[in-house]
């Protein structure tokens, strides 16, 4: 088999096995998201909020809460310097 030919079958198998991946990778992505909100429409949301409501305000909260922490270890440690 000449080079051009293993080249060529190279790239189909690489072909391949990349659209697999790719479908693989969107199905556990795409069930992930399913499970995910429907826990947040379960749990988290609050009354007539929406799922992406939800997702906003939770996140929001978070990066709060990581603001607050940093400002609180940065108070510690000028405390102790």
């Amino acid at each position: 088999m000449s080079k051009s030919k293993l080249v060529n079958a190279n790239q189909k198998i690489e072909e391949k096995v990349v659209k697999t991946y790719k479908k693989i990778e969107d199905g556990a992505v795409g069930s992930f998201t399913k499970i995910s909100d429907k826990f947040i429409d379960k749990y988290l949301a609050k009354n007539g909020e929406t799922t992406d409501e939800a997702k906003k305000r939770i996140q929001e909260e978070q990066e709060k809460l990581e603001h607050e922490k940093e400002d609180l270890i940065n108070k510690h440690h000028k405390d102790y310097k």
